[in-house]
């Protein structure tokens, strides 16, 4: 998730009253009496006096967080790099056509309030960066308010992010959104069905050691144990090789690479260079060459947004399992 994938990967934002919204469509009564709600998210209570109605999302797994609960019409449009794509595969694809695409770029303030936002969806390294200026902070001083995605909420140890486990992070949100906008039939149903496909997934006869390779040469970028990648592995299985890391996505080292000996190298697919050309490099590369993955040419691919939080998790256990099922002892 570097190059313009990174600045569109990482926290959640839900904006609450954002100067110069549009007024919201009107409410039932059962629905207005669903309100005011408050949830807690990354350790802070967000309280919403209405259902908010003009959502700006960032990031493909964001945005389709909202559509799985069928939240197209309270969504003023979303930002995405088009290199994220494979939209059209989805169950909700309608949805995207049903919202707006804002940008192709990084998710920014002009956007937001230009789009009369009331909610900002993101997430911290998923848009939320205090080096671009776009924070939750930054927005509520503007009158918006956010909700920041639960894989990347900060522990409070610096920058690092990660506090509970990554499918925890997911059915939080879930279950959050379904409070926000009045749906928790929906959200309930979600994810008893996320929780029975991934329980229904055969126990493996031993787990094996895999390394998720995101990006870079001098040294990977890779998944930590709070990344949502390091569950689907161990859901599906696996066991991840850097699952000590207290962080979601995280730089690491070949040499730690090298010493683990990974028997299954899954490949982040998104943004460039693609899928080919980083398992050319991982192939080529003198210090990998021993490495089981390697010698036995055991690499798997799978989409930026299998890996990351979204409703698209269930799926990617299954079929990382699959794979993993095919690899014999050592």
């Amino acid at each position: 998730m570097r190059t313009k994938a990174v600045a569109t990967a990482a926290l959640l934002v839900l904006g609450l009253t954002a100067c110069g919204a549009e007024i919201a469509p009107k409410e039932s009564a059962t629905s207005s009496a669903h309100y005011p709600v408050t949830v807690e998210n990354c350790g802070q209570r967000l309280t919403f006096a209405q259902k908010p109605a003009r959502v700006v999302t960032n990031d493909v797994n964001i945005t389709e967080l909202m559509l799985s609960l069928g939240l197209a019409d309270r969504m003023a449009g979303y930002v995405m790099p088009d290199d994220k794509g494979k939209i059209d595969q989805v169950a909700w694809k309608d949805g995207y056509q049903q919202t707006k695409w804002l940008s192709e770029q990084r998710i920014t303030k002009e956007i937001a309030l230009d789009a009369k936002a009331d909610l900002v969806f993101a997430g911290w390294h998923y848009g939320f960066d205090e080096g671009t200026g776009v924070t939750p902070q930054a927005f509520k001083a503007l009158g918006v308010d956010s909700y920041v995605l639960s894989e990347s909420c900060r522990s409070g140890r610096g920058t690092e992010r990660g506090v509970m486990d990554p499918l925890e992070a997911l059915y939080t949100d879930l279950a959050n959104l379904g409070a926000i906008f009045d749906v928790k039939d929906r959200s309930d149903k979600l994810i008893a069905d996320f929780k029975a496909r991934i329980a229904a997934v055969p126990p493996p006869e031993r787990r094996p050691s895999v390394f998720l390779y995101d990006s870079g040469q001098d040294k990977p970028y890779t998944a930590g144990k709070f990344a949502a990648a390091n569950e689907i592995i161990a859901k599906a299985g696996g066991s991840n090789i850097m699952g000590d890391l207290a962080d979601t996505w995280v730089t690491a080292g070949w040499e730690g690479v090298v010493e683990r000996d990974p028997e299954v190298i899954v490949i982040n697919d998104y943004a460039t260079p693609g899928a080919e050309e980083k398992r050319r490099f991982l192939k080529s590369f003198p210090p990998l060459a021993g490495v089981s993955a390697i010698r036995n040419d055991r690499i798997f691919v799978m989409d930026y947004v299998d890996l990351v939080e979204s409703p698209r998790n269930p799926a990617a256990v299954g079929a990382l399992a699959a794979y993993l099922r095919t690899v014999p002892p050592r």
